[in-house]
């Protein structure tokens, strides 16, 4: 992916892998500049890492090469594996966060995302769903990338699953404990009920964010089981 990489960056926060990559997760740095992130994941004190940082400007530095298990996603957990870092490569989005001042992705940080995310998921076949953001796989802990980020374009792009637009009609479930069930099934932590229907808001339905399990979330969740389940959301 020579190409695509404006320069390398070696950090010493990795191990080996002992999973195939199956996932990517998607974080933003929450710093006041690219370089101190590049420091903070290039620090070894920090034991924290990613293989890929992009900044605002759309430079893509490595970190750490991509057969190597960076740690970027800390106690996470997604559809059953708790060793997400194990199994993804993390990419980190040159960003002030909820922290230093939320506002939009710049263009140049997503057109150099989406060339560098289609060689990784074509190079590893990585099923749409499992493009998350850090939220989606550490929902008690972790907001970001957060509600601003465009998920939807990326999704044209097929890198990631489409919010579903044609929802199927009726209350599909019973209580919210059969939706927690269900959240679960479809890959989240449900360890923290609240914090992962924010999660799942955040993601599916940015809009409004309230934790409140309603009927249009539980809505979205039931379409996007029912397509996957149908095969049509790998």
């Amino acid at each position: 992916m020579d190409e695509l990489v404006h320069r390398t960056v070696p950090s010493p926060n990795w191990n080996e892998r002992a999973e195939p990559i199956s996932m990517v997760v998607l974080h933003y740095t929450e710093m006041q500049s690219a370089a101190a992130a590049l420091q903070r994941m290039c620090d070894p004190a920090t034991e924290v890492s990613a293989h890929y940082l992009i900044t605002e400007e759309g430079e893509v530095v490595s970190l750490v090469p991509e057969e190597k298990r960076a740690w970027h996603a800390g106690v996470s957990y997604w559809r059953g594996h708790t060793d997400v870092n194990g199994k993804s490569i993390g990419i980190e989005l040159d960003h002030p966060g909820h922290a230093l001042g939320y506002r939009e992705f710049s263009l140049p940080q997503f057109e150099a995302l989406v060339p560098l995310l289609a060689r990784i998921v074509r190079r590893y076949d990585i099923p749409r769903a499992n493009v998350v953001g850090h939220s989606d796989v550490a929902p008690a802990r972790k907001i970001d990338p957060g509600e601003l980020f465009p998920w939807d374009r990326l999704a044209e792009y097929k890198l990631c699953l489409p919010r579903p637009e044609k929802l199927e009609l009726g209350d599909p479930f019973d209580n919210d404990g059969a939706f927690y069930l269900a959240l679960e099934r479809f890959g989240y932590d449900i360890a923290d009920g609240r914090k992962a229907v924010e999660a799942f808001q955040r993601r599916w339905r940015p809009e409004k964010i309230d934790g409140e399990i309603d009927g249009q979330v539980r809505a979205i969740l039931f379409q996007l089981l029912l397509d996957r389940d149908q095969g049509r959301t790998r």
